[in-house]
């Protein structure tokens, strides 16, 4: 099934959502698997984009008219598309920088991987960094590094709670007393863990 997801920055009338539905039903979507949102993409709590995330099953494409409709930044998108193919969930991009990316086809997947490559390689270069800042500031008998936002238990409840097919990933979150951004970096749409929270849950249970 196509699901497809729009979004506009403002409100206010003087953006129209029509030419985003258009190009969305033009490409198979049916009108009633449209969720929207009218908001900035900055925003963490985008209630649109929560709803589509859960109703999406395995086999589903999600399709969005561009790429920065969907995702925040590199980062949120690659970690997005990482979510749904890890559920079996394809993407598709009808136009834009993006419009070659449709991870139901292998040409798709491969544009795709060069966008995964650059994050990645974004992100190894701020470790490399921050491990140099944090090295630097021990060898002058500072600690450094924030401490987790997430426990072992809230990470749990986190699962627990995203688990079920009704949750809002906002209300969670704000119930943990973190931010969406926060919820969605350690676990999935689904309720299923990612590596990092993968990883904490880890060493807690080797520390017990």
């Amino acid at each position: 099934m196509l699901l497809g997801y729009a979004r506009i920055s403002k409100a206010d009338g003087t953006q129209t959502i029509d030419l985003q539905r258009d190009a969305l039903t033009a490409a198979g979507v049916g009108i009633c698997h449209i969720y929207e949102d009218k908001m900035s993409g900055r925003h963490d709590v985008r209630p649109g984009l929560d709803s589509c995330l859960k109703a999406l099953r395995e086999g589903d494409t999600l399709v969005v008219w561009k790429l920065d409709r969907l995702g925040r930044n590199l980062r949120h998108l690659i970690e997005l598309t990482e979510s749904l193919s890890a559920r079996n969930i394809g993407l598709k991009v009808l136009t834009g920088q993006g419009a070659a990316i449709d991870t139901t086809k292998p040409e798709g997947k491969l544009v795709f991987g060069i966008f995964a490559a650059l994050a990645e390689f974004e992100r190894e270069l701020i470790v490399e960094r921050t491990r140099a800042g944090l090295a630097a500031a021990r060898a002058r008998g500072r600690k450094g590094g924030r401490p987790r936002k997430m426990t072992p238990s809230k990470i749990r409840m986190a699962m627990a709670a995203m688990s079920d097919p009704n949750a809002k990933a906002h209300l969670v979150a704000e119930e943990l007393g973190i931010t969406t951004t926060t919820l969605y970096d350690y676990v999935n749409g689904d309720g299923s863990p990612k590596k990092v929270a993968q990883d904490v849950l880890n060493t807690s249970t080797e520390n017990a």
